[in-house]
């Protein structure tokens, strides 16, 4: 079946179960050929290719509700609901988005790209329908990495105690980005190897109503051995426990399973949850072989080799440094303990986990323990560096603010992915940062300009004793620097000069300095000399050379890859307003009041007009404003 001429769902209603079949292998063939020249989640949609189709031959969306948790496993959903023929244009620039996106069809009901939401969303619509007294089922399909998410537990506990009308698929194929862990990956473990629950439970209850004249002490006794039934069966029951009707483990790979078990849910009275067992990348052999996760998230491959196709990088990943200086640092310092919120892989932290199997904590998807995590470590004099990106940062502010900043506590962020991050789009951009640290106090915020001070940084902050202090890093490759071989420490809050000029002044730090410096050779042709300076501190200023661009007074341009509300020219624009500077000529430019969608980061660059061209062009701008105003002045002093 040609998958991409797919207008609607519907007609899953009449195609015999063994058409399906067909047509899964359809999906999945059409699906590896777009991916190995887009990239893109393959793993995980692979997996789910049964379980999407029959959810779709079971409920009839959109009337009713169909949350993808995350959204990396929603490429089939997209397909069936007509999105097929966009595929070639997947998180591409103005493209078919990876996640669910509400704008782009009805039947994408919520938003997500961050884990652990859906059953809250899910709760939160079944309560609606229920108060406007409509009609219409609500699933949720969470996997069982997202499920170790504290929101996913919250939400749990409450749709037990509400006994809400809703379905949770759990979509259990033992992966998350990478390998999961933790106690509830293991319970679920255990009940993968026991499924013997449900077949006896049934056969107890068929038993108890051929009994004549059922009650009283007869009645009780039955109940009883239901519930020690549980515990021998099925360790735990954790699920039946909370109120929530258990069904399975089901085969996610058998739609005839799928689709019994999901029309039995639908006439369940309360929550019920299928615990789906499904592969992750089946049907591609690389993929289903993949144990560390590499075949999560993707670039363009191969398809008869698995080889992914990359351009030759000349230079680390800003990742690779960070775990590589690490390492380094670890061997000579027993206090260098490193956790990572389910990122290990994402962040290229494998090396230092061989090395020091015991100083590595993947506490799973869980930002707001991590956090926490850190801090008790440094508590107790370890020198915790929490691994984490820019985008999941967000998700544990409360415990940054509380329990690292608050107690002054000597704990190392490695913000990855700071800046824009491309092709994931909105949920990942990571431009929200400098805005929500930077208010907060006895916290440093510092970024290099390339890999040799990213690692320079990494080194002083492992030695800075005065609080907690982040180090932002983008995503992606350095710039091919040398390294000096052995790391040096930074002066905390001096920024350095990278170019002299006397015309104008820009301020600006991390990958943005690359284009700065470009933006200063063309203005030289122009005879236009322009000062480049190294805001290497976001946090805290140099106010030495800040007060010597007052007495300067040349405009001054600041530029960042972030927002521009509480971003790091605002805090520019704070200092010369305390100053009682109200005549410098300040300006800045960045991100305006907006989230950014998917692209490369080349195209959002252009898009948000963070070029050479519109620096230089805002460098004229402000030094023709700048001389206005010298000769007003020179005529009225005259």
């Amino acid at each position: 079946m040609d998958v991409s001429s797919i207008k609607n769902p519907k007609f899953l209603k009449k195609m015999p179960i063994d058409k399906m079949d067909d047509l899964a292998s359809d999906i999945r063939s059409f699906l590896i050929n777009k991916l190995s020249k887009t990239g893109g989640h393959l793993a995980p949609n692979l997996g789910v290719v049964e379980l999407t189709l029959a959810l779709h031959k079971v409920f009839n969306s959109p009337k009713d509700k169909l949350i993808w948790d995350v959204g990396h496993q929603s490429y089939v959903h997209k397909i069936l609901t007509g999105r097929g023929d966009q595929f070639d244009t997947l998180r591409q620039y103005k493209g078919l988005c990876g996640f669910p996106k509400r704008s782009e069809s009805e039947h994408d009901v919520w938003e997500t790209g961050h884990s652990s939401t859906s059953l809250s969303a899910a709760l939160g619509m079944s309560v609606a329908r229920d108060l406007k007294h409509e009609n219409f089922d609500v699933v949720a399909i969470i996997g069982d990495g997202a499920l170790t998410g504290g929101m996913a537990l919250e939400a749990l506990n409450d749709i037990g105690h509400q006994k809400r009308n809703m379905i949770i698929v759990l979509n259990d194929n033992e992966m998350s980005i990478a390998p999961n862990v933790g106690a509830l990956h293991n319970m679920l473990n255990r009940i993968r190897s026991g499924n013997k629950y449900n077949r006896a439970k049934e056969d107890l209850e068929y038993l108890m109503k051929k009994i004549p004249a059922f009650g009283g002490k007869l009645a009780s006794v039955a109940e009883r051995v239901k519930d020690r039934l549980k515990y021998l069966l099925v360790s735990g029951v954790f699920f039946e426990e909370l109120g929530i009707t258990y069904l399975g483990p089901v085969d996610g790979h058998n739609l005839h399973d799928l689709i019994h078990n999901l029309n039995y849910a639908k006439k369940r009275k309360g929550p019920v949850l299928i615990h789906v067992l499904t592969q992750k990348g089946k049907g591609y052999k690389p993929a289903e072989m993949d144990e560390v996760g590499t075949w999560h998230g993707t670039g363009p491959y191969k398809i008869e080799s698995g080889a992914f196709i990359k351009p030759v990088a000349v230079a680390p990943a800003y990742s690779q440094v960070v775990n590589d200086t690490l390492q380094d640092l670890a061997r000579n310092d027993d206090r260098i303990v490193v956790i990572s919120p389910a990122m290990v892989v994402g962040s290229k932290l494998e090396g230092f986990g061989r090395e020091f199997p015991d100083r590595l904590f993947d506490v799973g998807i869980a930002e707001q323990h991590a956090a926490t995590f850190a801090a008790g470590l440094a508590t107790q004099k370890m020198k915790p560096v929490l691994s984490i990106y820019s985008t999941f940062m967000q998700r544990a502010y409360d415990q940054l603010v509380h329990d690292i900043c608050r107690q002054n506590l000597n704990v190392v962020i490695a913000v990855d992915r700071a800046g824009l991050v491309g092709a994931d789009g909105e949920t990942h951009q990571g431009i929200f940062d400098i805005g929500f640290l930077r208010s907060l106090p006895n916290l440093t915020i510092m970024m290099g300009k390339d890999e040799n001070e990213l690692r320079n940084m990494i080194h002083t902050a492992i030695q800075y004793d005065e609080g907690p202090i982040a180090v932002r890093y983008p995503r992606g490759n350095g710039i091919g620097v040398e390294r000096a071989k052995q790391p040096e420490l930074i002066p905390i809050g001096k920024w350095e000069v990278l170019r002299e000029g006397h015309d104008a002044a820009l301020l600006s730090f991390g990958p943005m300095l690359q284009i700065a410096l470009e933006a200063a050779k063309q203005l030289e042709n122009d005879n236009i000399k322009l000062q480049v300076i190294n805001a290497r501190f976001i946090k805290p200023l140099d106010h030495q050379m800040l007060s010597e661009l007052v007495d300067r007074g040349i405009p001054i341009l600041t530029v960042e890859e972030g927002l521009l509300a509480g971003g790091f020219g605002s805090s520019i624009m704070e200092f010369f307003h305390d100053h009682d500077d109200h005549e410098h000529i300040i300006e800045r430019m960045g991100i305006d009041d907006c989230f950014v969608e998917h692209g490369s980061v080349n195209e959002l660059l252009n898009e948000l007009g963070l070029t050479s061209k519109q620096i230089c062009a805002r460098v004229r701008k402000m030094i023709k404003e700048r001389n206005e105003k010298d000769g007003i002045r020179k005529v009225f002093t005259s």
